[in-house]
C-alpha cells in the first residue's frame, strides 16, 4: 500500500472517484473576464475565457509571458486583491459554486484543502522562519484539525510521498537547506496535503533544470494519476504540455484563441499564433532552417486591439481582424479556434498558388 493511501481523508467517497473519474467538470469556467480598473474605457486584461478540466484529466494553458495566465490562475484561488482587481464578467464553478462569488472565509475553508495551488518560485512562496515540517502540518491542521505528533506524521508521509531523500531530516530543515528541486518537491507535498480535487500549478518546473524538471512532471502525473485530481498547469513550454496534457487552451493577451485536446492541437493547429508557438520549438534532431519567430510583443493592457489581439503580430491579418472580434470556430470535436481566416491551410493554400 502507497504511502498516501494510509493517510487520513477528509472526504470519505475519493476513493471511488480514483476509480471511477466523474465526467462532470471539477472546475467550468465560462465567460470570465477581468480587469486591473474600474473605469469604463480601459480594455479588460481577460477577456471572455472559458474552459473545463475533468477529474483525473490535466488541462494546460500555455502562452507567452503577459498573457493572462498567471492572473486567471490566481483569481480562480481568490488570490487578487479588490481592488485593484475587479472581476468584471462570467463564472468559475467548482463543486455547485462560484468561486468568484465566495466570501473570503469560504475561500479561505477551500483553499489549501478541496483546491490547492504550486506557485512558480517557491522560495518566495515557502516562509523562511518555519521549518518545512511546520509548514506542511499548518495545512492538514488548518483543514483536518490533526495537532502535534499527528500532523507532523501527515508532514513526514507527504515528504515521503514526494520522494524526498531522508525525509526525517528535512522534515527540520528550513527552505533556504534545501535545493530548488526539493522546494518545489515540498511545495508539491503541501499542495496534495489535504488531497484536492483541484490542482492549480503555474509553471511548477520554470526555475528548475532540465533533468529535475522531468523528475518533478513525473511526480506530479503519477500523484495525480493515483488521487483523481483535475490539474490546471499553467506553462509556456509545449515540450512540458506534450508531456503531461489531455487538453491545451491557448491564451493570447488574456483571450483563448485555440482549445482542444493535446493531439488535435499539435496535429492540426489553426490559430496563426499556435502556428508560431510551434514553430519555435527547438528539435533534438537535424533542422532544416531556423527557428520560426513572432514578430512584435504582447500589447499592454492599454493598447488591446480592437479587433483580434493577435492582428498586430500576425501574417495573414485582413481588416476584418483588425476591426472586429473573431468569433470561436469548431475545427472538429473539442477543437475550436478564434481566428477569422481559420482554416489557415486554405489561406496558405491560395497565397501559395497566386
Amino acid at each position: 500500500m502507497s504511502t498516501l493511501n494510509k493517510l487520513p481523508v477528509n472526504q470519505p467517497d475519493l476513493p471511488d472517484q480514483v476509480n471511477q473519474p466523474a465526467k462532470h467538470p471539477v472546475l467550468e469556467v465560462s465567460g470570465f473576464s477581468l480587469k486591473f480598473s474600474r473605469a469604463a474605457h480601459v480594455p479588460n486584461l481577460v477577456e471572455d475565457v472559458s474552459f473545463s478540466v475533468n477529474a483525473g484529466e490535466t488541462l494546460c494553458i500555455v502562452g507567452e509571458s503577459g498573457c493572462g495566465k498567471s492572473v486567471t490562475s490566481l483569481a480562480l484561488m481568490g488570490l487578487l486583491p479588490s481592488p485593484p482587481a475587479n472581476i468584471v464578467a462570467g463564472k468559475a464553478m467548482f463543486d455547485g459554486r462560484d468561486l468568484f462569488k465566495l466570501t473570503e472565509r469560504e475561500l479561505a475553508d477551500i483553499r489549501g484543502n478541496r483546491m490547492s495551488m504550486i506557485f512558480q518560485e517557491p522560495m518566495t512562496s515557502l516562509n523562511p522562519a518555519f521549518t518545512i515540517g511546520h509548514q506542511i502540518a499548518e495545512c492538514v491542521q488548518r483543514h483536518r484539525g490533526l495537532k502535534g505528533a499527528a500532523a507532523r506524521k501527515v508532514a513526514l508521509d507527504m515528504l515521503r510521498l514526494v520522494r524526498i531523500p531522508a525525509p526525517e531530516t528535512r522534515l527540520d530543515a528550513y527552505p533556504h537547506e534545501l535545493s530548488g528541486g526539493m522546494r518545489q518537491r515540498v511545495m508539491i507535498a503541501m499542495a496534495l496535503a489535504n488531497r484536492p480535487q483541484l490542482l492549480i500549478a503555474d509553471e511548477p518546473t520554470t526555475a528548475l533544470d532540465v533533468t529535475i524538471q522531468a523528475q518533478v512532471l513525473l511526480l506530479v502525473r503519477s500523484l495525480q494519476a493515483e488521487t483523481g485530481t483535475a490539474m490546471v498547469l499553467i506553462t509556456h513550454d509545449l515540450g512540458v504540455v506534450a508531456e503531461v496534457a489531455d487538453y491545451v487552451a491557448v491564451m493570447y493577451a488574456g483571450r483563448i484563441v485555440e482549445y482542444g485536446s493535446v493531439n488535435e492541437i499539435f496535429d492540426d493547429p489553426q490559430h496563426p499564433y499556435t502556428i508560431g508557438l510551434m514553430g519555435a520549438i527547438p528539435s533534438v534532431g537535424k533542422r532544416e532552417g531556423a527557428l520560426a519567430t513572432i514578430r512584435g510583443s504582447v500589447p499592454s493592457p492599454e493598447q488591446m486591439p480592437k479587433g483580434c489581439r493577435f492582428a498586430p503580430r500576425c501574417p495573414f491579418a485582413e481588416q476584418r481582424c483588425i476591426d472586429q472580434v473573431p468569433p470561436d470556430k469548431v475545427v472538429d470535436g473539442s477543437h475550436r479556434v478564434a481566428c477569422w481566416v481559420a482554416p489557415v491551410e486554405a489561406v496558405a493554400l491560395s497565397e501559395a498558388t497566386a
